[in-house]
């Protein structure tokens, strides 16, 4: 599997971004079940959970900083995932990673449960 994140950029404080994360080498369908997050990492600091949706997209869970302003989605038709950031922050800035655990449906799933990353996409938010 193959993931591939995009959408990162510089945006002034307020604004939004779109980030992308378009999976390869192995569909989706052929699992009963996986999660998949995005988590980001600032200079200096751990990698943090940001957020997580089921394969079936009824299940969500987000990390208690970006509730209310980052909304994740799925496409499976497109095996690609997404997460909208408004009202980003400055303290948003990091890089962001998507990632993959295959045979679960647990959304709560730490880092060191997930099975596959991408590369990771910049995101910088100025004041």
């Amino acid at each position: 599997v193959q993931l591939q994140a995009s959408g990162g950029g510089l945006v002034q404080a307020g604004g939004s971004l779109r980030l992308s994360c378009a999976a390869s080498g192995r569909t989706f369908g052929s699992f009963s079940s996986y999660v998949m997050g995005w988590f980001r990492q600032a200079p200096g600091k751990e990698r943090d959970f940001v957020a997580a949706i089921s394969w079936s997209g009824d299940s969500t869970y987000y990390a208690d900083s970006v509730k209310g302003r980052f909304t994740i989605s799925r496409d499976n038709a497109k095996n690609t995932v997404y997460l909208q950031m408004n009202s980003l922050k400055p303290a948003d800035t990091a890089v962001y990673y998507c990632a993959v655990v295959f045979g679960t449906n647990r959304v709560e799933a730490g880092p060191y449960d997930y099975d596959y990353w991408g590369q990771g996409t910049q995101v910088t938010v100025s004041s």
